[in-house]
């Protein structure tokens, strides 16, 4: 994990003190004229790397540089006061204060990490939407939606160093908590929909908890565990920057990261960044399937790219829906809702046998007794002779009907789909009306 190193001591306090600061590429060192140093940790969100952000499928295909943009990639230093000023024109319920920290987070978006804002600023376009419309619905302020800024950097397919998972960076137990459905083939906390909704509500937990906005956020971070002994220890103090010194290290950074989010998602335009330009994808539609299927099979039937498949449906972690264990969504855009429902069967039947191998029904085959002596042989012999006469008197054969498939026919006739393959010799699915082919 990359780390911030910062000392904070009167800063924090409103007081101003000399420091000096030394960039490096994993920190950045603050130290005051004592020589005394804290390390403090960025969220994750800030330390991933550039290059996963550029491997989504929205990034790759709906963002791209502006070609008119003609600033100049230089990162231009204001005056303290400055800072202050923007920060406090921002709409916002939550206060925005500054110092040395936030500073130095600043700094640091709009410098080491200039081309990841440009991605996330033409991202953006894609969640903001989503996450204004969680927090509205339960009376959340809007600048909440930063969040995902500083936790995931706008990936949803982000995982943390102990496992947060989504844009919202949920814990297994907490998501689960909060009704998102984690399994070997679904986690919904990678659903940008419903993981909003359900950070949404935390979110509303917590305030209902502390009653301020920075300690919220804090909770969101380190848990309210943690922020109930800091405020413990600072002696009943309720000021996110009061009970500071008895947060855990990656918390102190947490509260000064978001105002910094805040400040760049906004002030880009001043730090010369250019945000991508992007090309929204055409408007997708959901469909309820209660049958599995791979996204293999959508995409080679319908000719997509089972990328974008997958970028819309982020949550089916083995590219398989499972609609045989509960009706499950399936997101696609809306020019291909009409060509699913009319092609569903041979995207169902399409290579089903190896994308999904779950097998419903397996033999048992007895062990072999091992021969002792010539006679004995001859008499098993004998017996499985008389078996496959009886076998064959008892033979059955049906005439496939139009618009029949194996596993109808196995069912109407007591069997399975795999003995019916073995009898006739047949390879895949592929059966014709009016042919006849054993059922026993």
């Amino acid at each position: 994990m990359k780390k911030l190193n910062i000392f904070i001591a009167a800063t924090l306090l409103g007081l101003s003190l000399p420091v000096q600061a030394q960039f490096e590429d994993d920190e950045i060192t603050v130290t005051n004229e004592q020589g005394e140093e804290e390390v403090i940790e960025l969220p994750e969100g800030m330390t991933s790397n550039v290059d996963s952000l550029l491997q989504l499928y929205h990034t790759k295909n709906n963002l791209v540089p502006d070609a008119d943009c003609a600033l100049p990639d230089v990162n231009p230093v204001f005056e303290t006061s400055e800072y202050k000023a923007r920060l406090n024109r921002l709409p916002t319920i939550m206060e925005m204060p500054y110092n040395e920290v936030v500073q130095k987070v600043i700094d640091r978006y709009s410098g080491q990490l200039r081309r990841t804002v440009s991605i996330m600023l033409g991202a953006q376009n894609f969640y903001m939407p989503i996450f204004e419309q969680a927090l509205e619905t339960y009376n959340i302020p809007l600048e909440l939606k930063y969040l995902p800024v500083i936790e995931s950097s706008l990936n949803p397919n982000a995982v943390s160093r102990v496992g947060a998972t989504g844009l919202w960076q949920f814990m297994l137990a907490t998501g689960k908590q909060y009704g998102l459905e984690v399994n070997s083939l679904v986690d919904e906390r990678r659903d940008p929909i419903k993981a909003s909704y359900a950070a949404a509500h935390y979110l509303s937990d917590l305030y209902r908890i502390f009653g301020d906005w920075n300690l919220v956020i804090a909770a969101y971070n380190c848990g309210p565990e943690n922020i109930n002994k800091a405020i413990h220890r600072a002696g009943d103090q309720h000021d996110y920057w009061k009970i500071y010194p008895y947060l855990p290290r990656e918390t102190r950074g947490y509260v000064p990261a978001f105002i910094a989010a805040n400040y760049i998602m906004n002030y880009y335009c001043e730090h010369n960044i250019c945000p991508m330009i992007t090309n929204l994808p055409s408007n997708t539609d959901t469909i309820m399937l209660n049958r599995d299927v791979h996204f293999e099979q959508i995409a080679q039937v319908l000719g997509m790219d089972i990328n974008q498949i997958r970028e819309l449906n982020p949550q089916y972690r083995r590219d398989i829906v499972n609609g045989n264990t509960k009706p499950s969504s399936l997101k696609l855009p809306a020019s291909y809702i009409a060509s699913f429902i009319d092609k569903q069967d041979e995207i169902f039947n399409y290579n089903s046998d190896m994308l999904l191998s779950k097998r419903a029904e397996v033999e048992v085959v007895e062990p072999q007794q091992p021969t002792y002596t010539r006679s004995r042989a001859s008499s098993r012999s004998s017996k499985k002779a008389s078996k496959s006469r009886k076998r064959g008197s008892s033979a059955k054969s049906v005439t496939v009907r139009r618009g029949d498939t194996l596993s109808e026919i196995a069912k109407r006739n007591h069997t399975t789909v795999a003995k019916l393959r073995k009898l006739n010799g047949i390879k895949g699915n592929n059966i014709h009306a009016g042919k006849k082919i054993k059922v026993k």
